[in-house]
């Protein structure tokens, strides 16, 4: 998931004439890293499931309390860097995100709720993060290859997104699970020895996780990185709107940001247990967590095909195309049974692909001085990925998990219908994001 730079310039004064490999090392490291604890939540989601007998809605609170810090977190993270600076605002990002991880050291041996809240400080971070080193991309060498750039550091992002599920998978839901009858035969001495012994197998991974942010922190304030400065607002474009709001496409888009995040990050959470469902393929934890790296691998191919084909077709229409796609796959999941269901499902991710940065570029399309407030308006619709998966917990929870892939579904619907009405609008297309 990316977002958008603000409109920034590299300071003459401090641009240094040396290689700027090293800083551009560093900055790719980080879209790999935040890619990488964003799906984790994939494997975490039906671990603590498991461990702590939680109902489907109580699981996706993992999703409300990490999405939900893009919405509260991201305004203040535009003051801290307005106040500190790009370069140092990565640095703080980096340490709380590095606090959220070692945070789950004592939530292992204390319970969900401090689960929750590593969830939020680790998103806090990673919000921060993404508010301070977009910018870096472009500016990290000539404006000409700044396409290149931003492909490679976005490809590492999916990267990470890939293999996280399954790298966890080994290293976290690799015991065998306890039946719900033989956690209700424990008494509770031995369901509280049994729960932390299974919380515990997160401590290693990430304490890992938090040494290795720390370590970038301290590359990252030592890196010698240009200075940025805010460039002035253009007004080429300007109408005499008096805020993004009055323009219909970029609430329509707002709209469709939050219900195709919230769709594409509700089917990862729950993909494990759909695999696990005895109807689909019945696979243990640890095997349904390598397929959801299929899942998050097909976006990554997928970034690229859409590059391409997005070239000769309008964005609009290819939007429509892949979101309609999405529908027949996410219905063939919800109807069919066995190997079909499970890989129509997984195939989804491949039609995601293209879907943000599309739907990102045609909704500030056109919007002038009102760009820097539409694109914050559209990352703060990046909340639906807290409000979507719970709105299917609840439903997996009253009508069954198989079923509730209706509300995926219905995002991608009203995808479908935003991609229809602008099919004809054209955007210049640098780089898959």
């Amino acid at each position: 998931m990316a977002q958008t730079a603000p409109n920034t310039a590299i300071s003459p004064a401090t641009h240094a004439a040396g290689s700027n490999t090293g800083p551009l090392v560093i900055v790719t490291i980080l879209f790999f890293m935040w890619g990488l604890l964003t799906s984790l939540n994939d494997v975490l989601i039906p671990h603590l499931k498991a461990i702590y007998t939680l109902s489907y809605v109580q699981a996706m609170l993992v999703q409300f309390c990490f999405f939900g810090a893009y919405f509260i977190v991201s305004v203040p993270a535009g003051a801290l860097i307005r106040r500190v600076g790009y370069q140092k605002g990565a640095v703080i990002g980096l340490l709380i995100a590095a606090a959220g991880c070692a945070l789950f050291y004592p939530a292992s041996k204390s319970g969900y709720g401090l689960f929750l809240f590593a969830f939020f400080v680790l998103a806090s971070g990673i919000t921060i993060l993404q508010v301070a080193a977009n910018p870096y991309v472009t500016v990290l060498g000539p404006a000409s290859t700044a396409s290149s750039r931003l492909t490679l550091t976005q490809a590492f992002n999916s990267l990470g997104t890939t293999i996280a599920p399954y790298v966890g998978g080994i290293l976290i839901l690799s015991a065998a699970a306890v039946g719900a009858d033989q956690l209700a035969a424990m008494n509770a001495t031995e369901l509280a020895a049994y729960r932390a012994h299974e919380a515990a197998s997160v401590q290693g991974p990430y304490l890992a996780l938090a040494a290795a942010l720390a370590i970038l922190a301290v590359l990252f304030a030592l890196a010698r990185l240009p200075k940025i400065e805010h460039g002035e607002e253009t007004t080429a474009a300007a109408s005499g709107k008096a805020s993004a709001l009055a323009y219909r496409h970029l609430v329509l888009g707002a709209v469709a940001i939050f219900l195709y995040v919230g769709g594409e990050v509700s089917i990862g959470s729950f993909l494990v247990n759909f695999l696990g469902e005895q109807q689909i393929a019945g696979l243990a934890p640890a095997v349904a967590a390598g397929y959801v790296s299929v899942y998050w691998g097909g976006a990554l191919v997928g970034r690229f095909i859409g590059f391409a084909v997005m070239r000769y077709v309008s964005p609009g229409k290819s939007l429509a195309f892949n979101s309609l796609i999405a529908i027949v796959l996410v219905l063939t999941g919800i109807f069919g049974k066995g190997g079909l269901a499970m890989w129509a499902i997984l195939a989804v991710g491949l039609f995601n692909s293209i879907m943000f940065p599309t739907i990102f570029s045609m909704a500030v399309h056109g919007l002038g001085r009102h760009t820097g407030q539409g694109s914050g308006i559209l990352c703060m619709a990046i909340v639906g990925g807290a409000i979507v998966p719970f709105v299917q917990g609840a439903l997996a929870d009253s009508i069954g998990l198989q079923t509730s892939f209706f509300i995926p579904a219905a995002c991608y619907a009203f995808i479908l219908y935003f991609g229809l009405k602008y099919a004809n609008l054209h955007l210049e297309v640098s780089a898959p994001a």
